[in-house]
C-alpha cells in the first residue's frame, strides 16, 4: 500500500507539468482566483522588507543552487530560487487565528506549503507533511502548511481530524491573499505549492505539485537546508 501511494506522486506531477505546458501553449488553464474574505479574513500587516533584506537574500544564489542540487528522488522537482528573495512579508493566520508573517519565524528554516481540501494532490500529501513535521520539526525547522479554503474553518478542520493530521499547526488564509501574492511573484501556478525558506526569511527553493515529504529524500533536503553554510 505504501508503494502504491508513493507511486501517485510522479503521475500527478506529470499531469501538472502537462497542464502547465498546455497553458503556455495557449490552452485553457484553470487558476485559483480571489474571493471575498470569510469569517477568518484577518491578515497581518506587511512585514518590513528593507533593501538590506533584499540584498542579503540575493547574495544567497550559490546557497540556493547548492540546496536545490541536494533535492533528489521524491523531492527532485524542487527548483533553486533564481534569485533568492525575501519572503518575510508573507502573511497568514497562526494556529490561534491571529495574524502573523514569516518574519515571526525568524531563526527557523520553514517548509511553507499551501493546500486546500478541494485539491486532491494536497489531500494526498498532507499525511506525509504531518510525518515530516513530527520527525524533523523543532527549534531549527518547521513545516507550515497553510490552508487556503475560502469560508469558515469547518471543512478543513474536519479533513484534518478525519485524516489524523495532529502534528501540523493549523495555519490559515481564507482570503487567498497569500496564494495571489505567490502567484504574482511567479512562484505559484496552482496547488499545492511548497517553498523552502531559510532562517532569515530568504526563499531558497520552490516546487509546484505534490511530493512524498516523509521519505529519506525530503529529510535529506531538510538536513541540507538547516545545516550551517
Amino acid at each position: 500500500m505504501a508503494e502504491e501511494k508513493r507511486s501517485l506522486f510522479p503521475a500527478l506531477r506529470l499531469v501538472l507539468i502537462a497542464g502547465i505546458a498546455g497553458a503556455l501553449a495557449g490552452a485553457v488553464a484553470v487558476y485559483v482566483t480571489s474571493r471575498p474574505a470569510g469569517n477568518n479574513g484577518a491578515v497581518a500587516p506587511a512585514a518590513s522588507v528593507s533593501e538590506a533584506d533584499v540584498a542579503a537574500c540575493t547574495a544567497k544564489a550559490d546557497r540556493a543552487a547548492s540546496i536545490a542540487a541536494s533535492a533528489r528522488g521524491d523531492v527532485a522537482a524542487m527548483l533553486a530560487a533564481d534569485p533568492p528573495q525575501s519572503l518575510k512579508a508573507l502573511a497568514f493566520n497562526d494556529p490561534e487565528g491571529k495574524p502573523m508573517t514569516l518574519a515571526d519565524r525568524a531563526g527557523k528554516t520553514v517548509l511553507l506549503n499551501l493546500w486546500a481540501t478541494w485539491c486532491f494532490p494536497c489531500r494526498e500529501e498532507m499525511p506525509a507533511l504531518d510525518a515530516l513535521q513530527r520527525d524533523a520539526g523543532g527549534d531549527a525547522f518547521e513545516v507550515i502548511a497553510v490552508n487556503v479554503d475560502t469560508g469558515d474553518d469547518a471543512k478543513p478542520k474536519k479533513f484534518l481530524a478525519d485524516t489524523g493530521i495532529d502534528t501540523l499547526g493549523y495555519y490559515r488564509d481564507n482570503t487567498l491573499s497569500l496564494f495571489n501574492d505567490l502567484k504574482k511573484r511567479g512562484l505559484a501556478l496552482g496547488l499545492p505549492v511548497t517553498l523552502l525558506i531559510d532562517a532569515e526569511g530568504c526563499l531558497l527553493a520552490h516546487m509546484n505539485g505534490p511530493a512524498h515529504w516523509s521519505g529519506d529524500d525530503a529529510k535529506a533536503l531538510v538536513g541540507a537546508a538547516t545545516a550551517k553554510p
